[in-house]
């Protein structure tokens, strides 16, 4: 191996330090330096870049209950940091003010089981300042003291699929309809927030099977993933106007600056920024993909379940075929997420 890419590759994968050494290690957060705090400049989403930033170690955060740890994570260093912006200062989540802001609202998460976890982290979020007794986890979480609901939709490609009900048939059986999302939209319409994500095309084939029409239609054709990227999107446009093992045994962020991972693709963000630029119903891309791509340490990993049951002893010493590097514990990084769609709403 290139000597230099050994090197590089030995910085990306450190090894776990005590808690306090870590926070040397690191940019300090903003609560330990004043000064370098008072340089920044409140959030302002039309200056302030989401992008540009680091992660930072806050021994202490507080924390609710531990899902991974719940399910057998031994460590748990990941869970203390934090996501700093260079320029300004990003504000905290606050649950009693992101409550009054959806007072009389419909709030609705729509996407993937990536999408899920950001909703699951939002409703865990607001129902840490909630009695006891209002607390609930449906899919359609109604708040009723404020008249408001925060609900999650199923549509993993945002238009019509074949395998939108039925995950199993894979890649090779998957068919995209890119001219369609009616079927999915006509449970949109009335929401009040509207939170999109797109992160299943981006784990696609290069090539994907589209279909135009029906699809009981005979043929489909092959299309580059970033071409049926851009017309699932149009589509999606369209309605709104009308209406390896890379987290295994993994412990510490990549802290490298300017770090690119695996699955952020240039492409497919071009076509995203171009299609949400020219769109004519006011839409903000928040893009917090580059971001998380630090964050090799906080995938559920080996601590999660399949079919509603924890991993075997089995199971969890072969990560080649069951670590699950895609989702995230929670609390975790798509706390983060909510954040910053905080600081945007």
């Amino acid at each position: 191996m290139d000597k230099r890419k050994e090197k590089q590759i030995k910085e990306e994968k450190r090894t776990p330090l005590p808690a306090r050494t870590r926070m040397m290690l690191t940019r300090p957060a903003e609560e330990a330096t004043p000064a370098a705090a008072a340089a920044k400049e409140g959030f302002d989403p039309r200056r302030c870049s989401v992008t540009e930033g680091y992660w930072a170690y806050n021994w202490t955060k507080k924390l609710p209950q531990i899902s991974c740890q719940r399910n057998g994570r031994p460590d748990s260093d990941y869970l203390y940091w934090e996501w700093h912006q260079d320029d300004c200062t990003l504000p905290r989540f606050d649950p009693a003010a992101v409550l009054e802001q959806l007072r009389g609202k419909r709030m609705l998460f729509v996407g993937d089981s990536l999408q899920m976890g950001q909703w699951l982290s939002f409703v865990c979020l607001v129902n840490s300042v909630l009695p006891y007794t209002a607390r609930t986890m449906e899919r359609s979480t109604t708040l009723s003291e404020y008249n408001a609901t925060i609900e999650f939709y199923w549509a993993p490609f945002l238009v019509e699929a074949n395998s939108d009900r039925n995950i199993r048939l894979g890649a090779d059986g998957r068919v995209l309809h890119v001219d369609a999302v009616e079927l999915h939209a006509k449970h949109w319409r009335g929401a009040d927030i509207l939170v999109l994500d797109s992160y299943v095309w981006w784990m696609s084939s290069s090539r994907i099977k589209t279909v135009w029409g029906a699809f009981g239609d005979d043929g489909y054709e092959e299309l580059d993933a970033w071409v049926a990227f851009r017309l699932g999107l149009k589509t999606s446009e369209d309605w709104g106007r009308e209406g390896g093992i890379r987290c295994y045994n993994e412990t510490w962020p990549i802290t490298r600056k300017g770090y690119w991972g695996s699955g952020a693709d240039r492409r497919m963000m071009e076509v995203m920024s171009g299609v949400v630029g020219r769109m004519r119903v006011p839409v903000t891309l928040l893009n917090v993909t580059q971001l998380t791509e630090h964050r090799a340490d906080a995938h559920v990993s080996v601590y999660t379940e399949t079919g509603g049951e924890l991993l075997t002893a089995a199971q969890r010493a072969d990560p080649q075929a069951h670590a699950d590097c895609i989702h995230w514990c929670l609390p975790g990084v798509p706390d983060t997420w909510n954040q910053i769609l905080y600081a945007r709403l």
